[in-house]
């Protein structure tokens, strides 16, 4: 992977990473589909332990990128938070240059695959459905079977974060 450019902007602290995580809606799921980028934004849940993490996506059970993903295939992801525009505060910059966004986003290349088993696909939708509407719901076996979950793993060597906060 290569070195982050903006070094200043990095964010290493689990915890922070953690809450970009919690914080953020939407991931944007990056394929590759006979040798052509496909990005798929999609809700997600996640368990992050140590530095490596996993993410959980639900899907129909056809389509595009259950077609690419298929038995396994190698993914990056990307999701932000916190965006705001920096047009300088107070004292709007004069000069269009100096526009910029203040956000917090983390990235990673990683490995999707379709989950097979029954237990962690209703684990994996009790997970979405709390980060994504902050309440539990009962989930069975076969409330899980008409959908697809995939799975994304990146390792914590292939993670990376940022942040460009207001001062």
């Amino acid at each position: 992977m290569q070195a982050m450019r903006r070094k200043d902007r990095s964010v290493t602290d689990p915890k922070r990473i953690e809450r970009i995580l919690s914080v953020a809606r939407i991931v944007h799921l990056g394929l590759v589909d006979d040798g052509r980028p496909y990005v798929v934004p999609l809700h997600y849940c996640y368990e992050y332990a140590g530095a490596d993490l996993t993410l959980y996506m639900h899907s129909a059970r056809s389509g595009r990128k259950i077609d690419v993903i298929g038995e396994g295939a190698p993914c990056f992801v990307e999701l932000e938070c916190d965006v705001n525009l920096d047009d300088g505060g107070s004292t709007p910059y004069k000069l269009a240059c100096k526009y910029g966004s203040f956000y917090s986003s983390v990235m990673g290349e990683g490995t999707a695959s379709l989950v097979t088993d029954a237990d962690e696909k209703v684990h994996a939708l009790k997970l979405l459905m709390r980060q994504q509407t902050g309440r539990d719901f009962p989930i069975t076996r076969l409330m899980a079977k008409p959908v697809a979950v995939i799975r994304v793993r990146v390792p914590g060597g292939s993670l990376t974060a940022k942040a460009h906060m207001r001062k």
